[in-house]
This record gives structure tokens, C-alpha cells and sequence, in this order.
């Protein structure tokens, strides 16, 4: 176990840890045929390449905005791939990956990023809530739906459902984060928060947000925290599923911080390079999570260069039709914003569209 990164069962050289055992007793390890660790090295790169499509997009304006998750794959791979079925996430903006892992059409957040749409997928049937832009938020709404769990009789059992909160380190500074802790950990709700520690809230580091390890703050609240090696896709998977398997069982939350790091920006608006040295990223990348999983797959003889090449070829036509049906999505017209507000609308509503309506027309007058 790496003291600082917590459970670790890939080293950034590449190597296998058989086991890591932490100090409340709990033995995490993985047990993977040789063709599922080959899948997790594509769901890797294929989620890496998919968010560089949008940042791409968004630079060529064909995009309002893009929340890049590059350097917390497996985070988000691992934890997404941790969830069985029946298990439900709340993501914030950023989690493409788990949206991935969650079988959804990549394109989805395109459409809310392109004002297309305000997320357009099933969040009941693919188990992942839309996005929330407020940070902090879902938190609330992942307790609830907890509770709302527990209420249906759902938990104490190996197929009992679970719940999953995503937030990043800078939301542990938010009330609605520190008050699901308290109702969570209250009413011993299904859930896990996973925290993704990414160093930086925007252009805040760490220790502005806390003086203490960040999973410290679970046993205030009365449930257990721990750290795992965010860059680790198999850690990452190993602790996911223990806390979620405890979730289901009746036992109570767990909080997760992911100890990763986020190697651009906050979001397209952002500049890093204002806040944050370039020494400190470039250390980052020797921890590169799809480079420890490659270095794996050959140490173990698991891939060769034909299976690297396979996936680069494959994910690049995925990269490629991706574009292609974002520069197809229709221009929603600005009006288009009054018809989703209301499901049966309202007098005020109608006032300000029909206002609008004619501001529009001002500058475009009949002859």
C-alpha cells in the first residue's frame, strides 16, 4: 500500500500487487481473466480519446464548453466497472467515464455541452442520473435516493442495491456534501461517496480545502473512508466494489477519495498554467494510469503490440463517427429554452417567450 496514494494494486512501473490489506482488516484484490484486463485497458483509451474529441470540439467552437477528465480514467473506469446492474450513480460533470462504463452513447454529454439538449439519456434505465453543474448537489440527491432504497426494503442482501455519489475535492468545502454525510451516515443509507481527488479545485490546491487526508472525514460523520490510488484502474475497481458490496448489505456508506490528478484544465475556460508549476504535472505523468496498465499487459505477457495497435485503430473510428454525429446535431433555436420549464406551461412564461420573441424580431424587421 503506497502511504501516500492509499491501496495500490498496480504500481506506476506496472507491477502487480497481489493484495493490500488496510488497517481496519479489509483485503482488497482483484481476480481478472486475462481478457478482462485487456478490456480494461481499452475502456481506458477509448475513454481518454473520446474526451479529447471534446475538448477538440470545443476549441473548434463546435463546443460552449468541455469538462476534461484526462489523467482520472481509471478512477472512473475502475469505479465504473465496479457497478453491478442495479446500482445507481450520481455523477457531477466530468464522470464521461462511468457515463461509459454505464453502456449510455458517448455522444450524450455532447448534446448538453453543444445546447442541444440538458442531457438527453434514461436515468432510470441506465442507473446514472443526468449531469449536475452545481457543485456539490447531487450529493443531496444521491442520499435521498438512498433512503428512498433502504425504504424500499432493497438493502441486506448480496443482490441489494447501491448507490454512488461522484464529487471532486474542492466540493468537500460545500454544505450539501458535509450535510449528506450527516444524513447518510444518520440513517446508515446505501451509499458510496467517491470522492476524486484531483489536487486542484479549479485554481485552489489541496490544502486550501483541508489540513487533513480528505477520507478522515468519514469517521466524523460515523461510517469508514479510504484512499486508493486513483491512477490504479484495479485498485480503484477492488475498494469500489467492497464498498459498495458493504452498501447493498445494509451496512452503511463508505467514502472513497481517489487520489488522482487532473492534467488539464478545470474546464475549456480555464488556464492552469496561471496556478499550478508545470513541475507538478510532469511528475503526474510518470503515473500515468493507461501507461501503468500497458507496462502491465506486456510484463504479463497478457498484449502485444498487435492488441495496442488493434485498440488505437478501433478508437480512433469510435473518435471519428463521434465528431462526425456531433457536427450533425441540429441548432436548437434560442426559443426553444421557454419549452422546458413547465410540463403544461404558465401565463408569466408565455409573457416572457412572446417578449422574447419580439426582441428577436427587432433586429430582423419585415420589409
Amino acid at each position: 500500500m503506497d502511504q501516500q496514494s492509499g491501496v495500490q494494486l498496480l504500481t506506476p512501473d506496472g507491477d502487480r500487487v497481489e493484495s493490500v490489506t488496510t488497517e481496519d482488516g479489509v483485503t482488497y484484490t482483484v481476480n481478472f481473466t486475462d481478457e478482462e484486463y485487456r478490456e480494461l485497458y481499452r475502456d481506458l483509451v477509448t475513454v481518454r480519446r473520446l474526451d479529447a474529441e471534446g475538448l477538440a470540439l470545443q476549441r473548434q467552437g463546435e463546443l460552449g464548453l468541455w469538462a476534461s477528465l484526462l489523467g482520472q480514467e481509471a478512477a472512473q473506469v475502475g469505479s465504473g466497472r465496479a457497478l453491478r446492474p442495479q446500482d445507481m450513480a450520481f455523477p457531477t460533470y466530468r464522470e464521461h467515464g462511468v457515463l461509459y462504463c454505464r453502456g449510455i452513447d458517448p455522444i450524450m454529454p455532447f448534446g448538453l455541452f453543444r445546447g442541444v439538449d440538458q442531457g438527453g439519456w434514461d436515468s432510470n434505465a441506465h442507473k446514472f442520473n443526468l449531469y449536475t453543474l452545481v457543485i456539490g448537489s447531487q450529493t443531496l440527491h444521491a442520499t435521498g435516493y438512498a433512503m428512498g432504497v433502504t425504504m424500499d426494503g432493497k438493502t441486506g442482501s448480496p443482490d441489494g442495491e447501491a448507490v454512488i455519489a461522484y464529487f471532486g475535492d474542492g466540493a468537500t468545502s460545500q454544505g450539501e456534501v458535509n450535510e449528506s454525510f450527516v444524513w447518510s451516515g444518520v440513517f446508515n443509507a446505501p451509499i458510496v461517496f467517491f470522492c476524486q481527488n484531483n489536487q486542484w479545485a479549479i485554481s485552489q490546491p489541496l490544502e486550501r480545502q483541508s489540513r487533513a487526508p480528505l477520507y478522515h472525514r468519514a469517521g466524523g460523520y460515523g461510517f469508514p473512508g479510504v484512499r486508493v490510488d486513483g491512477n490504479d484502474v484495479l485498485a480503484s475497481y477492488a475498494v469500489t466494489r467492497h464498498a459498495l458490496d458493504e452498501a447493498r448489505q445494509g451496512h452503511g456508506p463508505t467514502m472513497i477519495e481517489a487520489y488522482t490528478y487532473r492534467m488539464g484544465a478545470h474546464t475549456s475556460s480555464d488556464d492552469p498554467t496561471r496556478y499550478r508549476a508545470s513541475g507538478e504535472v510532469e511528475s503526474w505523468k510518470a503515473k500515468d494510469p493507461i501507461s501503468r496498465m500497458r507496462a502491465f499487459l506486456l510484463k504479463q505477457r497478457i498484449a502485444g503490440e498487435d492488441f495496442f495497435g488493434q485498440v488505437e485503430e478501433d478508437v480512433r473510428k469510435i473518435a471519428l463517427d463521434l465528431r462526425e454525429r456531433v457536427l450533425a446535431m441540429p441548432d436548437p433555436q434560442p426559443v426553444e429554452m421557454f419549452g422546458h420549464v413547465y410540463p403544461t406551461g404558465s401565463p408569466q412564461l408565455d409573457a416572457q417567450r412572446d417578449e422574447f420573441l419580439a426582441y428577436q424580431a427587432s433586429f430582423h424587421p419585415e420589409p
